[in-house]
């Protein structure tokens, strides 16, 4: 929750810049910093969901559905490229 307030805020930042009609470059390295910082927040659910759900699933016997789930999540990482 920290991380996607900090994200709140450097977007509002980013408006304020687009209405200022601040320097394009600058506009984009600010835009760049929030996409890499949604990342860094996909990749931490991610983590926290393989470790936690997917192991549980395992643990339970439920295999075929944690298999399912990590393929879900492959796909998505694949069409991000």
């Amino acid at each position: 929750m920290r991380r996607l307030s900090i994200i709140e805020g450097q977007l509002r930042g980013v408006t304020k810049m687009v209405e200022e009609e601040r320097y394009f470059v600058d506009v984009i390295t600010q835009t760049e910093a929030v996409t890499h910082a949604l990342s860094g927040v996909e990749n931490a659910l991610l983590e926290k969901h393989l470790s936690k759900h997917a192991v549980d699933q395992m643990k339970k016997g439920q295999k075929t559905k944690a298999i399912g789930e990590i393929l879900k999540i492959y796909q998505f990482a694949q069409r991000k490229k």
